[in-house]
């Protein structure tokens, strides 16, 4: 199994906000980097790890890596920390 680094980005949006284009990275430090980045541009920004096999399609629950925001979502929530 390999390990999916993941960072998502959300922007204003007339009804709340809309979901940038999620960018993949390198490892967990790269995730926090990269988020950590983001945050002081985008209303809400997190990152997450994720094992899994892409060949078979089976994925682990995603771990929250960073998370930045007024609010978190309760899909983001429910995620354990690492």
């Amino acid at each position: 199994m390999a390990e999916f680094f993941v960072v998502q980005s959300f922007s204003p949006a007339k009804r709340g906000m809309k979901a940038d284009i999620a960018v993949q990275a390198n490892s967990v430090m790269h995730a926090r980097r990269m988020a950590e980045r983001l945050a002081q541009t985008k209303p809400m920004v997190f990152a997450t790890v994720m094992e899994g096999d892409p060949e078979s399609g089976d994925f682990g629950e995603p771990k929250l890596i960073y998370f930045h925001g007024a609010e978190k979502p309760e899909e983001v929530s429910n995620m354990q920390p690492i």
